[in-house]
């Protein structure tokens, strides 16, 4: 499943590393939009496969993040 970024704003770090296994809201991403900072949970079970992203980039509202298998 295609992990989306709900609002733009900055890659701050991964909470979870490829191959990792993720529970139904487990937190993948912490990203800074707004001068605060959010959180990009997994909305499914699964293993973490592929982040689309790197610390540092700048992503706009319905980016893809991350996919989860």
């Amino acid at each position: 499943m295609e992990i989306k970024s709900r609002v733009p704003g900055k890659i701050v770090r991964f909470e979870k590393q490829v191959g990792d296994q993720v529970a139904v809201k487990d937190i993948l991403i912490i990203m800074e939009a707004m001068k605060m900072r959010q959180v990009i949970p997994s909305p499914v079970a699964g293993v973490v496969k592929e982040y689309k992203v790197q610390p540092g980039d700048r992503v706009s509202a319905g980016a893809v993040v991350a996919i989860v298998e």
